[in-house]
């Protein structure tokens, strides 16, 4: 979601000398951001820091890392202490307009987005925000300004399904996946949308083509419980949730928190059918 800079990657001459010396070669910050290696991104970047051969714009790249892994405190922090200095770079506050957001702050993201130079992502910014204030005047003239572009169409999408569109949201997902088979998460956006409208077992079936190439993925494994939760019976739901339990990144305590409760309501309706 948030825009990307350039980076210039790669230490000093010397110092990469003194590494093939030693037969040691640091992994490139481009490398790992291309491998979605956020937590290598961090701790390369942090080393660099301490080692005296800072990447360029290393500021921007921890906000945009830590983002990426949900850690939107750490991103908030690096990114508003970014706005403080004379030298800020006009596409920080749109990143802190989105950091904002997935915190929860609308106001304060709505201010940052404002201060950023027009763009798309500012466009799609003020968009959600526009739905999260309820301000039907304001998301139509933001939706008129939306392309016929992937990140633009699945902001729309996404908007769909928090209206409850969810057939409009399957519309656009399946106009993507024709032109994108790579886009796998799109499966699970889908399988999503079916579970909503109670078409469970089709929501297992598209479900299951993501699942055959990501098969530890938490939210799919979790949709997945759901599903078999309506179609079959709690128990087949509590044993794929508890192995979920076992296995979830650490990254991602909002998923942990989020198996917590299904288990928990596993366990109401187990022992307390009329709860």
């Amino acid at each position: 979601m948030l825009s990307r800079l350039k980076p210039a990657v790669g230490g000093g001459p010397q110092s990469a000398d003194k590494r093939r010396k030693k037969g040691k070669r640091l992994p490139q910050l481009e490398d790992l951001l291309t491998q979605r290696d956020f937590t290598g991104a961090i701790a390369l970047l942090e080393f660099k820091r301490q080692v005296g051969e800072q990447e360029e714009d290393a500021d921007l790249w921890i906000g945009y890392c830590a983002f990426h892994l949900g850690d939107y405190k750490r991103a908030l922090e690096e990114y508003e202490d970014l706005t403080k200095g004379s030298a800020c770079k006009p596409d920080v506050w749109v990143n802190l307009a989105c950091t904002y957001f997935f915190l929860g702050m609308y106001t304060q993201a709505e201010q940052a987005a404002l201060k950023a130079p027009k763009s798309r992502l500012q466009n799609r910014m003020l968009f959600h925000l526009a739905h999260k204030f309820g301000d039907e005047k304001k998301l139509m003239n933001f939706h008129q300004n939306l392309q016929d572009i992937t990140e633009d169409q699945l902001s729309l999408a996404s908007i769909h399904y928090m209206r409850s569109h969810y057939q409009e949201a399957i519309d656009i997902y399946k106009r993507i996946l024709l032109d994108n088979r790579e886009y796998l998460a799109l499966n699970v956006y889908v399988a999503l949308c079916y579970y909503k409208l109670d078409y469970y077992d089709v929501s297992q079936e598209v479900l299951a083509v993501y699942l055959q190439q990501v098969p530890d993925s938490t939210i799919a494994l979790n949709l997945k419980a759901c599903n078999h939760f309506r179609l079959y019976n709690g128990k087949a739901a509590e044993a794929e949730l508890k192995s979920l339990m076992d296995s979830a990144s650490t990254s991602f305590e909002f998923a942990k928190e989020l198996i917590k409760h299904n288990l928990v309501s596993l366990v109401c309706d187990l022992f307390f059918p009329s709860y």
